[in-house]
């Protein structure tokens, strides 16, 4: 059974998301839409969110067949061995199928529970983001560091929004309260690319309510890795209820400020 090197699964990780990266980009501009939705109506998924997902778990159930895997378009397998890899083979299928460059393939390999390896690859960009727990974060190889930003009024902040209409209604209302207290707000529209690009302090901050396992299990490990402080609204990991994710400066009184919003509501 194979091991839990730190180093071959980061290995593997960074080859698996370059390939499905050159996936995605034969295909940019003839994917399909509309053969089914996630979340709503509105939130799509493509041939190409399942063909790269396919090509990631093909080729990690032939290097580490024991492995757990829990993949967006329903690659799930229970493995035995104590590491599980959490991927998003799309990360951003809206930006994607509208043939804007903000999207990622996410790969997160957990042992026992816990994000180990992270990377993070947006293949329009030219950009690979990754971190190995306690060893720093990376762009392209250099190491990366979060923004040293410890003024909320002058942060630029980034979130993203759900495609489930009611939960919209929530993190509008909330919007309107932060907004008008920092100095702007980004939506990529890739949670991935935020948490990495506060990372990379091209983001002060990022937050959003309501993301899958799979949407910040990388990109919170490379966030950490670089130095941001990552949580929820109550003092625990982020998870689907929260994530938050900023310059250690920032992140109590943005934590403070989502609370008064009731960020964490709907």
């Amino acid at each position: 059974m194979p091991g839990t090197d730190v180093e071959e699964l980061l290995s593997l990780a960074v080859r698996l998301a370059e390939s499905a990266g050159a996936l995605l980009l034969e295909a940019l501009g003839s994917a399909h839409a509309g053969l089914g939705t996630k979340t709503s109506g509105t939130d799509m998924v493509s041939d190409v969110d399942r063909a790269s997902e396919r090509l990631i778990v093909e080729a990690l159930g032939s290097a580490r067949p024991h492995d757990g895997i829990l993949g967006e378009e329903g690659g799930v397998h229970h493995g035995t061995s104590g590491v599980r890899w959490v991927i998003d083979p799309l990360d951003g299928t809206t930006n994607y199928l509208y043939g804007q460059p903000a999207f990622t393939v996410s790969i997160a390999a957990e042992v026992e529970g816990r994000s180990e390896v992270g990377v993070v690859a947006a293949p329009v960009l030219g950009e690979l983001f990754a971190a190995v727990r306690g060893r720093g974060a990376t762009r392209n190889g250099s190491p990366i560091s979060c923004s040293a930003k410890d003024d909320l009024d002058t942060a630029l902040v980034g979130t993203g929004f759900s495609y489930e209409a009611e939960r919209r209604r929530h993190q509008a209302a909330a919007l309107s309260v932060v907004l008008p207290r920092v100095r702007d707000i980004r939506r990529a529209g890739a949670a991935s690319l935020d948490l990495c690009w506060a990372a990379d302090g091209r983001l002060d901050g990022f937050y959003e309510h309501g993301l899958q396992p799979w949407d910040f299990a990388a990109g919170a490990l490379i966030a950490s890795e670089a130095g941001a402080f990552v949580g929820d609204l109550d003092g625990g990991p982020p998870s689907g209820a929260f994530a938050l994710a900023t310059t250690p400066a920032l992140f109590e009184p943005l934590r403070q400020l989502l609370v008064e919003a009731r960020a964490g509501a709907g």
